[in-house]
């Protein structure tokens, strides 16, 4: 077993790192990385390891799914996690402790699963959750603060990103039918394969399971700032669903396109985005589920 500690997603403690692989035996190796290029040399010399663990947060995996994905090793590797980011939103829909001497326990314990991915036609893999508009703006905001305030940094973002929400002109297509043209602003669009976002504080997609080969789309219309604050609070509770001006589909692919926005994936950040697609990848790579979860949730 190959633990992969990647620097760059998030501070990792190293002597708690190390303690918890202790729990997984003698055969766990750690190697810390610093960006792609330190993974694709640990995952060079990873031969004699059968799985391999990201210990981070949800950008930990998201960098170590690019990776395997751009050198076609997605089917080929087993994965696991070891939940030591800050929102661990992907660890939570696994039903993984976020303890990680806990996540070890239940890692010795752990089964194969095949589990879904995204990828955009772009060729980047989301693990959990794309966001467009107020999303990845408060995921902006929320990583200004994230170093001082931790988990808490995530509703401060969406707070302050709620406050100067201004929505966008998006065209968005699921399976080809238009859900919102540009004719209408946008206030989110959000792509879930996991159900939650923000360190927990949101449940995007409440019902999504991570083997149901499926999307789950929510689309926000722009609002008022009351009826942004209401939105805010059954965005918490996951029943945004039932809101009127919210659209809410499981679909196979989606398109985005209209005025320039920020996107989100994992809480990796990109600008000025335009025009994009995304499509479900169905058991696209075989990962540890604890056995406490009979199917993952």
């Amino acid at each position: 077993m190959l633990i992969l500690s990647n620097t760059e997603a998030g501070s990792v403690d190293a002597d708690r790192l190390r303690e918890a692989a202790a729990e997984l035996g003698t055969e766990a190796e750690v190697v810390f990385c610093s960006g792609s290029g330190d993974l694709d040399k640990a995952l060079d010399t990873a031969d004699g390891h059968d799985t391999l663990v990201a210990a981070g947060g949800d950008g930990s995996l998201h960098a170590l799914a690019n990776v395997l994905h751009r050198r076609g090793e997605l089917g080929e590797r087993t994965v696991g996690l070891l939940p030591m980011g800050t929102g661990n939103d992907f660890a939570r829909t696994l039903g993984m402790p976020l303890e990680p001497f806990a996540a070890a326990a239940a890692l010795r314990a752990a089964s194969e699963r095949p589990l879904d991915l995204i990828v955009d036609d772009a060729g980047e893999i989301t693990v959990n959750a794309v966001h467009l508009g107020v999303g990845a703006e408060s995921t902006r905001a929320a990583s200004k603060w994230k170093r001082l305030l931790g988990p808490a940094s995530f509703p401060v973002g969406g707070v302050i990103a709620g406050l100067g929400a201004r929505g966008y002109r998006l065209r968005v297509v699921a399976d080809g039918e238009v859900l919102i043209d540009t004719d209408h602003k946008a206030l989110m669009v959000g792509l879930a394969n996991g159900r939650y976002i923000g360190g927990g504080t949101g449940r995007l997609a409440p019902d999504a399971q991570l083997d149901d080969g499926l999307l789950h789309l929510t689309v926000s219309r722009s609002r008022g700032f009351t009826k942004r604050a209401v939105h805010a609070v059954r965005l918490h509770r996951g029943t945004h669903p039932l809101e009127v001006d919210v659209h809410h589909r499981r679909v196979h692919q989606v398109t985005v396109t209209g005025e320039r926005c920020a996107a989100s994936a994992d809480g990796e950040l990109k600008e000025n985005v335009t025009g994009r697609t995304w499509r479900v990848l169905p058991a696209a790579w075989r990962f540890l589920v604890p056995p406490a979860v009979e199917r993952p949730a």
